[in-house]
């Protein structure tokens, strides 16, 4: 059976995976949870499948954690480093990374560097650090098998096409909750609003992040790290109904795309089962349902975001880094009603403006950009965490 460690295990992605698992008892095994915070469902997922570590990365929650695991045999670790270390561990086949933002990316790292098979759910580790992780990835010959529908979506169009060149991609985007509003309106959108997706259940950042197109925006520098793409390359196409998740154009104009249901598990099963198809009791995709299916540009004017994201992929560097911190700031301000949704997309533009650009980063440098663009977005926006 294949091992998995499991790095977000109390998160959208990392519930929905554990669901996977448990449909597919003979073919998988989880060895490693590892949680930021949600210490109580750790504890209840762990009595259910009985990994053989738990992590917690909140040292706070150790001891509430470790006495409500006494009584099975399971190591209880805790602290952010025990995460890079549990996926490290010699049974471990596979990691799958479901951790949010910056905190994916070190122990992606190590898991790379030890080997282990990636199922990339952390879509900021690439964002981050696309050309380090590349490198390291080939330099240790671990694959990174991409989780996110739309990454998934164009890997499986792949399939088979390796001798023929890639023109471009098209990675769909649903519009989120605001696609129709105007820049007055898109002023007095709420938290409550902005958590509201249309088509995905997702965790409260990730949507945060659809909602003002940041998401897609990093979905397109994942996808130039991930294809060997430029960002030309890459076309943004809202399409409402998210049933196609992603297209690819070949030289000779034939385009190929995935299609399906929204539902994550069906990319989660099949990075975690790749190059098998599981069995699936899944909802299918009814065409009678959605006869029609519709695309439009995205407004990089009112949706600016997606904006910054062309302009840090063009510019390289730990420009993409700088983005990332600066967003990871407003969203967390935002959910806390201490910025306004426009005023995110200012302080980002800001930001990127301010902070010491690097063109050719080492792993220090990426932690010192991911550290300098945060306190100066704080600082911008006066907020004390």
């Amino acid at each position: 059976m294949r091992q998995i460690a499991l790095l977000g295990s109390t998160g959208s992605i990392g519930t929905q995976a554990l669901e996977v698992i448990s449909e597919h008892p003979g073919l998988f095994e989880v060895y490693a949870l590892t949680a930021n915070n949600r210490a109580d469902l750790l504890i209840e997922q762990a009595r259910r499948f009985r990994p053989e570590v738990v992590v917690i990365a909140n040292e706070r929650k150790y001891p509430a954690v470790k006495d409500a695991l006494a009584d099975l045999p399971i190591k209880v670790w805790a602290g952010e480093e025990a995460i890079s270390q549990v996926v490290q561990s010699g049974p471990v086949d596979m990691a799958l990374t479901a951790m949010v933002g910056y905190a994916g990316l070190k122990p992606t790292i190590a898991a790379i560097k030890a080997g282990k098979a990636i199922a990339l759910a952390n879509k900021e580790t690439l964002v981050v650090a696309g050309d380090l992780i590349t490198a390291l990835a080939k330099e240790y010959q671990t694959p990174i098998l991409p989780v996110d529908s739309e990454h998934s979506a164009i890997f499986q169009c792949l399939a088979g096409e390796e001798e023929h060149p890639v023109e471009k991609i098209l990675l769909t985007a649903s519009g989120g909750p605001f696609r129709n509003k105007t820049i007055d309106e898109l002023a007095t959108v709420t938290k409550a609003q902005a958590l509201k997706h249309p088509n995905w259940s997702m965790g409260a950042k990730v949507t945060i992040d659809s909602a003002s197109m940041m998401n897609k925006g990093f979905e397109m520098i994942e996808a130039k790290w991930l294809f060997g793409l430029r960002p030309e390359q890459i076309q943004v196409l809202v399409h409402p109904q998210s049933v196609i998740h992603s297209m690819v154009q070949f030289e000779d104009g034939a385009v190929m795309a995935q299609l399906g249901i929204p539902d994550m598990k069906l990319p989660i099963a099949y990075a975690l089962s790749y190059p098998r198809r599981l069995k699936s009791t899944a909802e299918r995709l009814d065409f009678d349902r959605y006869a029609v299916l519709t695309f439009e540009a995205p407004d990089m004017q009112r949706f600016r975001n997606l904006a910054f994201a062309f302009e840090a992929a063009r510019k390289g560097g730990n420009m993409p880094c700088i983005l990332n911190a600066a967003n990871e700031i407003v969203v967390e301000a935002f959910l806390q009603d201490k910025t306004g949704f426009l005023q995110m997309s200012d302080v980002i533009e800001q930001t990127m403006a301010k902070a010491s650009f690097v063109p050719e980063p080492s792993y220090e440098d990426y932690v010192r950009t991911d550290r300098e663009a945060r306190e100066i977005a704080k600082e911008i926006m006066n907020y004390k965490l």
